[in-house]
């Protein structure tokens, strides 16, 4: 929905979206694994990995009536008072759920228009939100590196750290394109 603005071309909206939704899938695997670190937040992100999918929809596709958005919000928001509620949950997620819910609100107040901001500019909130997953993106991709070096052993793929890592920071990336073109 957001690669609405893009004259002519829905592909990068479709990116997007197969982004969006593998890691939803790699979170649903991550369920299913037999280590309880793997499993704590699983949940929660394959539910915003799906999420953003259907946000990033293209709008020659599907666009939601605009009483969805607010619904959307809603059970973004409860994830978000579930990720407080969670032990050992980090802020990140609070802060990704946020995010979404932001971009829900912009959505359901200028439906198809793809912007939250009428003609006043970019909003304070946007430009912290777009700050903090550039920040988010550029901090997971150093730590990424080392991990590459590290060994191979047979394991399942929900059990595996290095997969969870670039999941992250690419759902990362995914939030920060999200956000430019809000």
């Amino acid at each position: 929905m957001y690669f609405h603005m893009l004259p002519g071309s829905a592909w990068p909206g479709w990116l997007l979206v197969a982004l969006c939704a593998a890691n939803g899938v790699y979170g649903l695997l991550r369920m299913r694994s037999n280590a309880a670190e793997q499993r704590r937040g699983a949940g929660d992100e394959a539910l915003m990995g799906f999420g953003m999918a259907v946000m990033a929809l293209p709008a020659t596709v599907f666009t939601p009536p605009s009483w969805t958005w607010p619904g959307y919000a809603a059970v973004t928001g409860a994830v978000a008072l579930r990720t407080l509620w969670v032990a050992g949950a980090g802020t990140h997620h609070l802060v990704g759920a946020s995010a979404m819910i932001y971009m829900a609100m912009a959505m359901a107040a200028s439906p198809g228009q793809h912007t939250g901001h009428g003609g006043a500019g970019v909003p304070l909130l946007t430009w912290a939100l777009f700050l903090y997953f550039v920040g988010y993106v550029l901090h997971s991709g150093v730590r990424l590196l080392p991990a590459a070096a590290a060994s191979s052993r047979a394991v399942g793929w929900g059990n595996r750290p290095e997969l969870v890592k670039v999941s992250r920071l690419s759902m990362g990336i995914a939030m920060t394109v999200m956000l430019v073109t809000l």
